[in-house]
């Protein structure tokens, strides 16, 4: 394989192809694909997300981060008197090939809060950011069941470029504030709800907010406390929203914490009773 693509890459170095200004975009190419199959992780990465989804979660710093060019180029890397293969910030910015090139502009990274409901259901948002030293307003989705940590990609957003270079990307770190009443388990919202002894031995009908609006439960007659009962389709969507986890309702049963008179002589009534 490191055959095959060595020789892609002389093909396309860009100190042999001075008259071709798409070389050095293919001669990038070349050695992303082969940093990428080089490496297990990144490889198993591509397979599982496709070319769109790797480059979502990874940069270009993150693909060639710990990629060894003299291990691909050997003695071989130097071409027009360059004197060696350039190191990775030469390599990206495009310097180190016969003179300064175009230079992308840097990456920035910062992390993003939103809310319970808006990383469950989606939301459109927008962030302010500063790009040498002025202030820009950026737009953007939040797609719906997004999970605390994940990430957002939005290409070109990033720092500007130099001498004509792209800009870089904004990476946006999304981080979930924590909701009163639900919390999250994979694609299903776990919610608890207080019930009265009384309550919990006969059965009872009772109303149970979701993330958009409240539905009517059925709790059975003798259930028991930490019970967890289930509303269908209720939950955070997920598969691009094709799908919808449950919302599971933790029965709590909540015992009073002094009886009156007239209640102390019922329990025990009931206790004489068997129960």
């Amino acid at each position: 394989m490191k055959k095959a693509f060595r020789k892609k890459a002389m093909d396309y170095h860009p100190d042999r192809n001075k008259e071709n200004p798409k070389a050095e975009e293919k001669f990038k190419e070349v050695n992303e694909a082969y940093a990428v199959l080089s490496d297990k992780n990144k490889r198993s990465q591509y397979d599982r997300f496709g070319s769109d989804g790797f480059h979502k979660r990874f940069s270009k710093e993150d693909i060639f981060r710990d990629f060894d060019f003299g291990d691909m180029f050997g003695s071989q890397g130097g071409f027009g008197g360059t004197g060696g293969f350039p190191d990775l910030d030469s390599f990206l910015s495009g310097h180190g090939f016969g003179g300064p090139r175009t230079r992308k502009g840097k990456d920035i990274r910062q992390d993003f809060y939103i809310s319970f409901n808006e990383a469950a259901l989606g939301t459109q948002r927008s962030i302010i950011v500063e790009l040498n030293g002025k202030k820009t307003e950026t737009t953007f989705k939040v797609p719906g069941g997004s999970k605390d940590g994940s990430r957002l990609r939005l290409l070109g957003k990033g720092q500007p470029g130099t001498n004509g270079g792209s800009p870089g990307d904004l990476y946006l770190n999304i981080r979930i504030n924590k909701h009163p009443h639900f919390s999250r388990e994979g694609d299903d919202i776990i919610v608890n709800k207080e019930i009265s002894p009384t309550e919990a031995l006969l059965g009872t009908t009772v109303e149970i907010p979701t993330l958009k609006d409240s539905k009517q439960l059925t709790i059975p007659p003798c259930t028991q406390s930490h019970t967890k009962l289930r509303l269908k389709g209720v939950g955070i969507p997920y598969n691009q929203g094709k799908k919808t986890g449950d919302q599971l309702v933790r029965i709590i049963v909540k015992y009073p914490k002094k009886l009156t008179d007239q209640q102390l002589e019922l329990v025990h009534k009931l206790k004489d009773s068997g129960l």
